[in-house]
């Protein structure tokens, strides 16, 4: 369903992703690993067509999205849904206006959006809660009320940018396993950008890991979390690079 190839991308001069390449089938769920600034959510922002590739290709269902226009590239992202870091609501509307708002924007039926966005806070469990503001919810209720949102479109591929930043372990598991229901109740193919080792091995049926500009090492959980690669070993386990083997 997404297939990657030769991806290069600098920014300023400052070389972020250099010849990235993997495939993600349809269905599949995979979680992508790998340092903070290291270019992971700079290549799920490629993915959804948000940046353009200096070169290489991003191929959604065989179709090369770079250098559509942007009639054409909305059409590809009717086949996405995607939950942001931040959960990205809109502040001055409330949690059934931010949920609806997709729907909205292209005049559709107001009782269709009223029917999708019951169903889309159902199923994320937050059921009941149409007429509150994003200040009167929590982290990981906004971080549900984005997922609403992404999933009101019944889209085939979701995408999650680091979706258990800033929420405590508890609320991190309960995202998690909301993740896998969404993923088997709507057969949608999942792509996870996260720094939470539990989350990825939870989540990813194949983990991907960038480093160094490029996808380094992919595998499954068992494989990444056992593995005896250098690299591999101190990311997974939180092991910094010890000091004097940094100095020339």
């Amino acid at each position: 369903m997404i297939e990657v190839k030769r991806l290069k991308k600098s920014f300023g001069g400052r070389v972020v992703l250099e010849g990235v390449s993997f495939k993600v089938e349809t269905g599949e769920s995979v979680a992508i690993i790998g340092r903070s600034g290291g270019g992971k959510s700079v290549l799920l922002k490629h993915i959804i067509g948000l940046l353009c590739p200096d070169e290489g290709e991003v191929l959604i269902d065989g179709e090369n999205i770079c250098g559509l226009n942007e009639r054409e590239l909305l059409r590809v992202r009717h086949k996405f849904g995607m939950l942001f870091q931040g959960a990205a609501l809109f502040d001055s509307m409330t949690v059934a206006e931010n949920v609806g708002f997709p729907l909205r924007r292209e005049g559709r039926p107001e009782t269709e959006i009223k029917r999708k966005v019951t169903d889309a806070l159902e199923m994320v469990e937050l059921p009941g809660i149409e007429d509150k503001k994003p200040s009167e919810l929590s982290g990981g209720m906004r971080k549900r009320v984005g997922l609403a949102r992404a999933i009101i479109y019944e889209p085939q591929i979701v995408l999650y940018d680091e979706p258990t930043t800033g929420l405590d372990p508890v609320v991190s598991d309960s995202i998690d396993q909301l993740i896998m229901q969404v993923r088997d109740r709507l057969k949608v193919t999942t792509v996870v950008v996260t720094h939470d080792m539990r989350t990825a091995r939870r989540i990813g049926q194949r983990i991907l890991m960038l480093h160094d500009k490029k996808i380094y090492v992919t595998g499954t959980p068992d494989e990444i979390f056992s593995s005896t690669d250098p690299v591999v070993h101190r990311f997974i386990n939180g092991i910094a690079v010890p000091r004097e083997h940094l100095l020339p």
